[in-house]
């Protein structure tokens, strides 16, 4: 599985990347702590296989890196995608290495 790290999501997103960025965790833990992109539920994610795109990088991401990981080798081993990324740590590291501002929960 690919790997993308906080610092390099950050630079993707100031050098304004063409990427997208979904979040799987719960819409309660959104309301916690942000980092942005589209909130699409783990429990939900296949259901949405569809709408996520395949033609460009995609970031995903959860509290630790761990549901996003579980996404990940779902959507490549049901659906075919060779272009997901899972951010190393989820929004924890993001928090620790790039944005202290976002809460940790």
């Amino acid at each position: 599985m690919k790997e993308i790290s906080p610092s390099e999501l950050k630079k993707m997103i100031d050098e304004q990347h063409d990427f997208e960025l979904i979040d799987v965790r719960e819409e309660y833990e959104r309301e916690i702590a942000s980092i942005g992109g589209r909130l699409i539920p783990l429990a939900s994610i296949m259901d949405q296989a569809g709408d996520i795109p395949k033609n460009k990088p995609v970031v995903i991401f959860c509290r630790s890196g761990k549901r996003s990981a579980v996404a990940i080798m779902e959507l490549e081993a049901r659906h075919g995608f060779s272009n997901l990324l899972n951010l190393r740590g989820g929004i924890l590291a993001y928090s620790d290495e790039v944005d202290p501002s976002v809460p940790k929960y």
